[in-house]
């Protein structure tokens, strides 16, 4: 006789659903930022898992039961690379922080089934960011989850004209400037910033350093007197 647990152990669970990663040039670059910035903020934290449009399997012995969230975050699970995330796997526990890189096209998905999936998984906090604002307004959007259902987080007009809103699941805050979505320290005030952007910046002060001393050195100062 053939147990349910050896009957589990055949089950095939893909590693894609076979669909694109983002559906266009708009949605895709921001989910490798997501995931990037937040691998980043939390490389110190083991305990920290970061992913994005990774497979979620959600039931035991049913491969069609997946999602897979633009970039999510799951405190309390160690780091690690998953071909998928299986719940059964994790200790049961399901992404804290849900963030989708939505559309026109994607509404009725990100505003519907997966909103109404992420609320009975108990994911603490859902965002939404609208890169070529299509149909949200404000193209980002933040939900926190009280007694089961998502009510929408306060935001905070910046000087700029742009926004920003806190999670408190990140600690971070999460900025809409000038239609792009950025990640903010609100302890420091300072951008989080992606490998490329740290090495630009890098760069740009090495060269302004160059260019300080070659000044210093034609009107005949010495630089390391400086």
């Amino acid at each position: 006789m053939t147990s349910a647990t050896s009957l589990n152990t055949d089950i095939d669970y893909p590693d894609s659903d076979g669909k694109p990663m983002a559906e266009s040039d708009y949605q895709c670059p921001y989910v490798a930022y997501g995931t990037e910035i937040l691998n980043i903020f939390f490389a110190d934290q083991p305990q920290v898992y970061v992913s994005g449009n990774l497979l979620i399997f959600y039931k035991e012995g049913n491969p069609k039961a997946c999602v897979s969230p633009d970039v999510f975050v799951v405190l309390n699970r160690p780091k690690g690379k998953r071909s998928s995330y299986k719940v059964w796997q994790e200790n049961n526990q399901y992404p804290d922080f849900i963030l989708e890189i939505t559309s026109r096209s994607t509404v009725s998905e990100d505003q519907g089934i997966k909103r109404g999936l992420y609320a009975f998984w108990g994911v603490s906090e859902y965002f939404q960011y609208d890169p070529s604002a299509d149909y949200l307004e404000p193209p980002l959007q933040g939900y926190q989850l009280i007694d089961g259902n998502y009510f929408l987080l306060p935001a905070t007009t910046l000087p700029n004209h742009g926004l920003s809103i806190t999670s408190k699941v990140l600690g971070l805050e999460l900025h809409l400037e000038q239609g792009e979505l950025r990640f903010y320290n609100p302890v420091t005030g300072e951008k989080l910033l992606s490998h490329a952007e740290a090495e630009a910046a890098r760069q740009a002060a090495q060269n302004k350093a160059e260019r300080l001393t070659a000044k210093l050195r034609e009107l005949g100062i010495d630089p390391d007197s400086v």
